[in-house]
């Protein structure tokens, strides 16, 4: 098959034009020693006209597909060096999908000038609001893209793979089960111990039991949960989807054609979502549990006493409550940890300040949800 190379200066544009099959099986030694005299004329073009503007384009020939290789796309980025020396834009828009992905991965733009730092107090409040205006409209773009992942998902068209949702769903559930269970203990021997203390002095210790059920199943254990959880698994996300940007696996897989949201994030957040729950169930038990403990052994309440008063005191909504937070929990942490590895940096101290920013905003979000929750259901006398 021909491969062709020509160019035309229309003014201050140079229009650069490739066609043919680029790959390097195609191109023969006079063909390679051709197209470097041209892409030599080119070079010289760009360094003697005035330009404004560069425009490249590349097309197959009729019935054949778009076939080009890294002597091509090693030419482009040549012209993108010298277009950037001249101060000249570069125009890739009419190019495939996949060689301006490449292009723009190939390509970091060198910093010209050193930057002046100003010093007035409005220029540093005004930068830093729109900083975090831009972060804001950022991490609602990315909500955005997981809902839309999510009914790709429902509606069975999404990248994602049932083996990857699985092994997450064992790393967020099954394998977070002995940190929750000596967690939720302690806690709830804990609260025990404290509310036992202070009700005996009222006679009253046999209500210490609905007063740990209904305080662990309607907000500790969810929170506690989504803490441990945010320290374990949201760093986890964090950490992993990071170094994956390091390594410039998330540009391969944008290379390929693989919806990054889908591939990595959706699986998480599906996972972690649907465990939460589940989560928060088994640290309800374990946490009264605990508290029976310290009940039977310092204060010799029987089981059944126990029994009859969290039957009594425990009501459906609250357990309702507790599995919603879970959820809204369950759904912050993924987001949250999927989000900082994704705008993560490429080098190590990136991906710690990440994972770190990971947890922090999880558990701020924790703590902010529940405060909303509950006021919210305050109002309807929940």
């Amino acid at each position: 098959m021909q491969v062709l190379l020509s160019y035309s200066i229309h003014g201050t544009i140079l229009d650069v034009r490739a066609k043919g099959d680029w790959t390097l099986r195609n191109i023969s030694a006079a063909t390679a020693r051709a197209l470097s005299r041209r892409q030599k004329e080119i070079i010289n073009a760009i360094r003697s006209q005035r330009l404004e503007n560069i425009q490249l384009n590349y097309r197959p020939f009729p019935n054949q597909k778009a076939l080009w290789g890294s002597f091509l796309l090693s030419f482009f980025c040549q012209l993108r060096e010298e277009a950037q020396k001249k101060s000249v834009s570069f125009d890739i828009s009419s190019l495939p999908l996949q060689m301006q992905e490449l292009l723009a991965v190939s390509y970091t733009p060198a910093v010209t000038a050193r930057q002046q730092t100003n010093t007035n107090l409005f220029n540093i409040l005004g930068a830093w609001v729109e900083k975090k205006f831009r972060q804001v409209l950022a991490a609602m773009d990315f909500v955005g893209e997981i809902s839309l992942a999510l009914l790709k998902f429902f509606a069975g068209k999404a990248a994602i793979s049932s083996k990857d949702v699985w092994q997450e769903i064992y790393n967020a559930g099954a394998s977070s089960l002995p940190i929750i269970s000596l967690v939720s203990v302690l806690l709830g021997l804990i609260l025990a111990f404290v509310s036992a203390v202070q009700l005996q002095v009222l006679g009253a210790e046999i209500y210490v039991s609905s007063l740990i059920t209904v305080s662990m199943v309607r907000v500790m254990s969810p929170v506690l949960t989504g803490i441990v959880i945010a320290g374990r698994i949201g760093a986890s996300y964090a950490a992993t989807i990071g170094s994956m940007q390091v390594n410039e696996e998330v540009d391969a897989l944008k290379t390929f054609g693989i919806n990054p949201i889908e591939f990595l994030v959706l699986p998480r957040f599906l996972a972690l979502t649907l465990m939460m729950p589940f989560l928060t169930v088994y640290a309800d038990f374990m946490g009264i549990f605990g508290g029976y403990a310290v009940i039977y052994l310092g204060w010799d309440i029987s089981f059944y006493a126990f029994l009859n008063n969290v039957q009594t005191f425990t009501h459906m909504h609250h357990i309702i409550i507790g599995l919603f937070h879970s959820f809204v929990f369950g759904i912050l942490i993924a987001i949250s940890g999927c989000y900082q590895g994704m705008i993560s940096g490429r080098d190590a101290e990136a991906v710690g300040r990440a994972t770190t920013l990971a947890v922090v905003h999880s558990i701020i979000g924790i703590i902010v949800s529940t405060s909303v929750i509950t006021i919210i259901l305050s109002g309807f006398k929940l």
